[in-house]
């Protein structure tokens, strides 16, 4: 699987999103850009693809910004993957000519798509705040 870095931004601002969902206030582009260190003008376009798909609302004005569309626990990282990766269909040959070989080798590219779906469809973004935040938890420092 290559995730690229734009699917990787995505991932990461819906994370920030997911992360702040219960106060109810929108987040700023620079404070989300800033925090994970994606630059801004990249990340509106990003967050506006979002919005695009109805993960994300946005609000304009001195207050305004970005919010989940929904619940945390009821947007999986499939959602967003889907959103921003180009090979996420089934795959295909990338032979001319067809041969038994080339079909085994393709049911076997398309099993192994299938698994990285499912896994990725059960994998809420509550799911993934709850294990950031347990991980910083667990940092000490001397």
């Amino acid at each position: 699987m290559h995730i690229s870095a734009k699917t990787e931004y995505a991932c990461r601002a819906t994370m920030v999103l997911a992360i702040h969902h219960d106060s109810g206030k929108p987040i700023r582009v620079g404070t989300i850009a800033e925090r994970e260190g994606i630059p801004a003008r990249f990340l509106v376009q990003i967050l506006l693809q979002l919005k695009g798909a109805g993960l994300v609302t946005s609000t304009r004005g001195a207050f305004g910004g970005y919010q989940l569309a929904r619940h945390p626990r009821d947007i999986t990282l499939w959602q967003v993957v889907r959103i921003f990766a180009r090979d996420t269909d089934r795959q295909t040959t990338n032979t001319e000519l067809e041969t038994s070989i080339s079909r085994a080798l393709l049911t076997v590219w398309n099993d192994v798509a299938d698994a990285e779906r499912q896994r990725l469809e059960s994998i809420t973004f509550a799911r993934l705040v709850e294990q950031a935040s347990a991980e910083s938890c667990n940092m000490y420092y001397i």
